[in-house]
């Protein structure tokens, strides 16, 4: 018996086929690898649309709207509201999303100008996943920092910051010439 449909004559069509939440994350990460963020930024806004408390698809959806659409602040909100939705106490299933979500806040960090926090939420991914590449990329392009002149004193008393600066001038700026 076919449902009685109160439009007139045409018949009911089915809803649409939802797409789980993995594929979307698939897709995305495809786009990431080959550089499109915009591609995979309009993924991960077409998911969270269907799943807004998802908190992988958030927290990539964070991170490239700070990328793509240059909204930091929204992005690191997006990134933090991330680790509010996500709560187990399953090790295996931390070890597996933690890892993301340090990821794409550290990234954001970085988006954002916050090198120590950035670095922070990196070294805190590491501590789920100790061999996930991607944290460990970031933590290369951030470099390590040199030891301080006078080691003794912190590194931001003002000596340090002066024999630093003596020591290891920055880029030189370049002016333009007056036409």
């Amino acid at each position: 018996m076919e449902p009685i449909n109160t439009q007139g004559s045409e018949k009911q069509q089915d809803p649409p086929e939802v797409i789980p939440a993995v594929e979307y994350l698939k897709t995305a990460r495809l786009h990431l690898r080959s550089n499109r963020q915009k591609e995979a930024y309009s993924v991960m806004l077409q998911a969270n649309g269907i799943y807004p408390n998802h908190p992988v698809i958030l927290s990539y959806r964070g991170w490239l709207q700070a990328v793509v659409d240059k909204k930091p602040k929204s992005g690191l909100a997006a990134c933090r509201k991330a680790f509010v939705l996500f709560r187990t106490s399953d090790p295996d299933l931390a070890g597996r999303v933690y890892p993301t979500l340090y990821l794409n806040l550290g990234r954001t960090f970085l988006l954002t100008g916050k090198k120590r926090d950035a670095f922070d939420n990196f070294r805190k991914g590491l501590n789920y996943d100790k061999g996930n590449v991607e944290l460990k990329k970031e933590l290369d392009l951030l470099g390590t920092r040199k030891k301080p002149p006078l080691p003794f004193l912190s590194r931001s008393n003002f000596l340090n910051q002066i024999i630093g600066k003596l020591i290891h001038p920055g880029p030189k700026k370049r002016f333009k010439a007056a036409r």
